[in-house]
C-alpha cells in the first residue's frame, strides 16, 4: 500500500467519526432541563437549540427554565390531568391555580397579569397573585420579589421515623444536583415526622448572574413530587434516606415577599365569611347564655334569701 494512501486512511476515519458524532448529536437534539420546548439543529452554530413552548424565547438548557415560561408552555398543552395544587403573617400561598402568565425579555414574570376578560392583579416574583383583582387600570409599580420559600410536606408511614441528619443531607444533595441551587439558598430542614419543612431564602442582593432561582427550584421540586416531572429522559425522581424511599402525599408552599402583600377584606371567599358568620353567632349565643344563666342563679339565690329571711320572722323571739 502507498504511503499516502496510509496517511489517508486515519483522516478518513476521522471525517467519518466527525459525521457519525454530528447526526448522533442531531438525533438527540433535546432540552434536558425542559421537556415542554422544541429543539432544532443549527448548522450555522453547529449546536441544538430549544424554544419553549407557547413563546419565541430560547432557553438555556443547562439550567433550569423560569417558572413563568413554564407555565406559559403547560397553557399550550391539552387541557385535562392535575392542575397546580393550590410562615409568616404575610407568607401567602398560590390560591389562584394555573393561569396563562405574561413573561417580560428575560422569561419572569411581569408585575401585572391579567386574563382574557380583561381582569387584572399584581403578583411576585414566583407569579402569585398578591393584590385582589381589579380592571386594566390597575397599577402595579414593581414586581415584589420573593425572598423565602417554605415548603412543607407529609411524608407517607415509614417503617421508622427518618433520621433528622440523613434527611437533611440526602434533601441539600438533592436541590444542589438536580435543581442546581446553590447551598447557600437551602437555609434549613426542619423535620417533625410526619411532616417535612424545607427553607429556602435568597434575597435580591445573594442572587449572582447564574444562579437558579429559589421560585423555579421550588417548581421544579412541585412537578417531581407531583409525579410531573419537568426534566426530559430518565432523570427519574426517587428519593431514599439510608434506603427508605421518602413517599409525599401533601404538599404546601408558603411564599414570603419583601413586602407585604396587599389584600383587602375583598379576597375573603363566600365560604370563609360563611365561617365567620357562624363563629360569631356562637360566640353571640354563648354570652347570651351565660347572661340568662346568672340572672336565672341571681334569682334563685333571691328567694332563697327572701325564705330564710321569712323563716326568721316567724321563729318567736326569746
Amino acid at each position: 500500500m502507498a504511503r499516502g494512501q496510509v496517511l489517508a486512511l486515519p483522516v478518513l476515519l476521522l471525517l467519518l467519526e466527525a459525521v457519525t458524532g454530528s447526526e448522533a448529536a442531531q438525533d438527540n437534539c433535546t432540552c434536558p432541563t425542559n421537556k415542554m420546548t422544541m429543539c432544532s439543529w443549527d448548522s450555522q452554530s453547529g449546536r441544538c437549540r430549544c424554544k419553549a413552548i407557547g413563546t419565541n424565547h430560547e432557553v438555556n438548557c443547562s439550567t433550569l427554565t423560569s417558572k413563568c415560561l413554564l407555565l406559559k408552555a403547560r397553557m399550550q398543552r391539552p387541557k385535562g390531568g392535575r392542575s397546580l395544587v393550590r410562615p409568616s403573617e404575610h407568607a401567602i400561598v398560590d390560591n389562584d391555580g394555573l393561569y396563562d402568565p405574561d413573561c417580560d425579555r428575560e422569561g419572569r414574570f411581569k408585575a401585572r397579569q391579567c386574563n382574557q376578560t380583561s381582569v387584572c392583579w399584581c403578583v411576585n416574583s414566583v407569579g402569585v397573585r398578591r393584590t385582589d383583582k381589579g380592571d386594566q387600570n390597575l397599577l402595579c409599580d414593581e414586581l415584589v420579589r420573593t425572598h423565602q420559600i417554605l415548603i412543607e410536606l407529609r411524608h407517607r408511614p415509614a417503617a421508622r421515623a427518618f433520621n433528622h441528619t440523613d434527611l437533611d443531607a440526602e434533601l441539600r444533595r438533592l436541590f444542589r444536583e438536580r435543581y442546581l441551587l446553590h447551598p447557600r439558598f437551602l437555609a434549613a430542614v426542619h423535620y417533625e415526622e410526619p411532616t417535612i419543612q424545607i427553607e429556602l431564602q435568597q434575597n435580591a442582593s445573594q442572587k449572582a448572574p447564574g444562579d437558579v432561582d429559589i421560585a423555579d427550584a421550588a417548581y421544579y421540586f412541585e412537578r417531581d413530587i407531583k409525579g410531573e416531572s419537568l426534566f426530559s429522559g430518565p432523570r427519574s425522581f426517587d428519593v431514599s434516606v439510608r434506603g427508605e424511599p421518602l413517599l409525599v402525599e401533601r404538599t404546601l408552599i408558603y411564599y414570603l415577599d419583601e413586602k407585604p402583600p396587599q389584600f383587602s377584606m375583598k379576597r375573603l371567599t363566600a365560604g370563609l365569611i360563611a365561617v365567620i358568620v357562624v363563629v360569631v353567632v356562637a360566640l353571640v349565643a354563648g354570652v347570651a347564655v351565660l347572661v340568662i344563666t346568672n340572672r336565672r342563679k341571681s334569682g334563685k339565690y333571691k328567694k332563697v334569701e327572701i325564705k330564710e329571711l321569712g323563716e326568721l320572722n316567724k321563729e318567736p323571739s326569746l
